[in-house]
């Protein structure tokens, strides 16, 4: 019981760190735009890795990996972190964080019905049903409760939103089948990435030295986003009974960051984000009883 209690108090400190992260977002973003943004945040990643990999002793394991494993991790780097946080940065960029944060948590919507042409799956009527709850759930955020009109309040805000969450499940559909171990390929990833990431922010932007807070902000979605919380939230899985008992509490998430999101970034949360983010999350709900999700791949 004590083991158990341990699994959820390091699962509670994991949801709490993710519901703060797209408060992050938003602050780093009036003062970086988003490839700076995802430029020192993968920076911060890509070192904090390292450190953690050198305290358990794990760079034994690049020497037995393929060129076909690095190659491997070099194309899902495309996907996560680069493409991946392009889009979400982007779509921070142009809609209030209320509005991105549940449209991108949309993810396990979109796995599904990218696993029935990838993985081969047939889709059922409950599916069908969590589907339609979650995407009226989304025409809720995205209209901001008009749906008379359906008038979207920032028409490519809500694509790019919806388009993270895409990236991400093909991310996690090409993960699930590496079966190598999740820290080093989460270095792997961000060290690749970062590759692409420079790239970028040379071509399309610039590096700069930002303000302290601009700086600050985004070390910490580097800590807090992508690194540290994933461990975090692993060793709750490991440590749990099962990992039901622990991956239902990830569902707070995306309500716990509302509070942030309004006391923090001063966004007054609107009816109509509560009454869709609700809508979204039940229909996750009523599809993960036959499709389980892999809990230590959830995002913000």
């Amino acid at each position: 019981m004590e083991k158990q209690r341990l699994a959820y108090t390091y699962a509670i400190i994991a949801v709490l760190l993710w519901s703060t992260v797209a408060s992050a977002f938003k602050i780093s973003l009036r003062y970086l735009d988003s490839l700076q943004l995802l430029f020192f945040a993968s920076i911060t990643s890509v070192v904090i890795l390292f450190i953690i990999l050198l305290i358990q002793k794990k760079f034994a394991l690049f020497k037995k990996y393929s060129k076909k494993d690095y190659l491997h991790s070099a194309l899902l780097a495309f996907l996560n972190p680069f493409l991946y946080y392009v889009v979400l940065f982007k779509a921070y960029s142009l809609l209030p964080a209320q509005e991105a944060q549940p449209l991108n948590y949309t993810w396990p919507i979109m796995l599904v019905l990218l696993s029935i042409p990838l993985l081969k799956q047939k889709i059922k009527f409950k599916s069908i049903l969590a589907i339609t709850i979650s995407f009226v759930g989304v025409i809720i955020i995205g209209t901001r409760g008009n749906l008379t009109s359906l008038k979207f309040s920032n028409p490519q805000g809500v694509l790019l939103a919806v388009g993270s969450s895409v990236i991400w499940a093909l991310f996690w559909i090409y993960n699930m089948k590496d079966k190598r171990d999740e820290t080093a390929k989460l270095f792997l990833n961000f060290l690749f990435g970062s590759v692409f990431i420079s790239i970028a922010i040379l071509s399309f932007s610039k590096i700069v030295i930002p303000p302290i807070n601009g700086l600050l902000s985004s070390i910490y979605v580097g800590l807090f986003e992508m690194g540290i919380t994933f461990l975090v939230w692993l060793k709750a899985l490991k440590l749990s009974k099962t990992t039901a008992r622990v991956s239902n509490l990830i569902f707070l998430a995306p309500f716990i960051s509302l509070i942030f999101i309004h006391r923090i970034v001063g966004e007054k949360i609107l009816f109509s984000t509560i009454v869709g983010l609700i809508l979204i999350v039940t229909g996750i709900i009523t599809q993960q009883y036959k499709i389980r999700l892999d809990p230590t791949l959830s995002n913000s």
